[in-house]
């Protein structure tokens, strides 16, 4: 189905996933909270991604710091080439990025709907100019050049500089790798589509290690693992594809670079990237920091450097992809049924329950039921309203299982449990409904 990016910023910020930063005060452009549900979300996301990488045997994971030592980035190449070219306008004063006029609109109320490529047609945009995407703040009470430090723009960095203390105290072996997930930062000019584009962002980066030589290999591996695990997670497969970096337009580290891409509702756009990056970063800190960063390799009696094959996914873009790919709208006994058909493992809540009625002991024991199972799922209690309406609250933000408890449960002690996307209903003993879920849910 074609849905609108509106209408998927509209349920986030009905149902508790995303608000605007700021809001109160007319918001922040490019900031982004996450609300009850989207914190829940956010998380199962990063907890699946983390699993799939540490739970190998090869894969060690880190946490970074996100001030680091400024000979970084001048090390990793961003203080000279991390730019984008800006231009101003004349009239409206908004900023645009130079390579990116034809789809951005004038910002003057006057040309509402006209594209900014007819104003820079018209002279109305100064020159273009180099623009830095890094923050820049002060370590110490005194602002001066010897005090700047950057906010990191990727999380990358941190694991490289790592590469050998992570190597000596985990005793690994090449092949392996080192995964981290931490928010980074970037300047961005233009801001867009939601949360595809923003200034303060999380992501989710994997660095392997391996041998000159079987790069390419590696390579191809972690392309095909990577495509894997979003379709396990319940993307559609006809939504995302490969597409490789032309020679002409890889970056200047890469010897090869794929994105993942999924189809928005407004094209094409990269939820991830994976990038052979040859031995630059390691040879570049060797360089600069005067250590070095080398690998001696006891099967083949030999020091070199080693190679990188990089996976960088984005939380936030992989939250926003899974939102859109599991929306849906139907129409069930002449009403619109709006559901969020996430994978059970994505799900914020996996169970909601519900007393049929407030009367007769019913709340007493959907109560039991959901202090039970606490324990062991994210459940949500609900007795507003009529049950048929309670069931699409929960069918709207995902829940994959409702549980009702209703006069025959007072007679023979079994509930009612409706899964979401077929809506089918059985009857169950109370005692099996923690069995039962596990079962489904693990």
């Amino acid at each position: 189905m074609n849905i609108s990016l509106e209408t998927i910023v509209s349920l986030a910020k009905r149902r508790g996933f995303v608000f605007q930063s700021s809001e109160i005060y007319g918001g922040l452009n490019g900031c982004w909270d996450y609300g009850p549900l989207g914190v829940e979300l956010l998380n199962n996301i990063k907890r699946e991604w983390w699993q799939s990488m540490t739970f190998r045997e090869d894969i060690e994971g880190i946490d970074a710091a996100i001030l680091m030592h400024p000979k970084v980035w001048e090390a990793s190449g961003h203080v000279a080439n991390f730019t984008d070219p800006m231009v101003d306008c004349k009239e409206c004063k908004a900023r645009f990025r130079a390579d990116q006029l034809e789809d951005a609109m004038c910002g003057n109320p006057a040309y509402k709907g006209r594209k900014a490529i007819k104003c820079q047609e018209e002279g109305k945009f100064t020159e273009p100019r180099q623009f830095n995407l890094m923050f820049k703040t002060f370590i110490g009470p005194v602002e001066e050049d010897a005090a700047i430090v950057y906010l990191r723009p990727e999380t990358a960095q941190g694991i490289f500089v790592n590469f050998l203390n992570v190597l000596n105290s985990s005793r690994q072996k090449i092949p392996f790798g080192i995964a981290q997930i931490g928010k980074a930062f970037r300047n961005e000019i233009n801001t867009k589509n939601f949360l595809f584009r923003t200034r303060e962002f999380e992501q989710m980066e994997m660095q392997y290690f391996v041998r000159p030589g079987d790069d390419m290999k590696w390579f191809e591996y972690w392309k095909e693992e990577r495509l894997k695990w979003f379709i396990e997670l319940g993307l559609k497969k006809e939504k995302l594809r490969f597409s490789p970096h032309p020679e002409d337009k890889l970056a200047h580290y890469a010897k090869a670079a794929v994105d993942i891409e999924y189809e928005f509702p407004f094209g094409w756009g990269e939820i991830e990237g994976i990038h052979n990056r040859t031995n630059f970063d390691l040879t570049q800190h060797t360089n600069y920091s005067g250590k070095a960063l080398d690998y001696f390799d006891d099967e083949i009696n030999e020091k070199y450097i080693p190679y990188i094959i990089e996976t960088s996914a984005g939380a936030s873009r992989s939250f926003m992809t899974f939102l859109i790919d599991a929306y849906h709208e139907e129409e069930v006994r002449g009403e619109k049924r709006v559901v969020l058909r996430l994978h059970q493992k994505l799900a914020p809540i996996k169970v909601g329950i519900f007393p049929l009625v407030n009367r007769d002991g019913m709340p007493e024991i959907a109560r039991k039921i959901t202090e039970d199972l606490r324990r062991d799922f994210r459940v949500f209690y609900d007795d507003k309203g009529a049950v048929g309406r309670r069931y699409r609250r929960q069918d709207e933000v995902g829940t994959p299982y409702c549980i009702t408890v209703d006069s025959q449960t007072l007679q023979d002690q079994t509930v009612t449990i409706r899964e979401r996307d077929s809506m089918e209903q059985i009857r169950i003993d109370m005692n099996k409904i923690r069995e039962f879920l596990k079962e489904k849910l693990d």
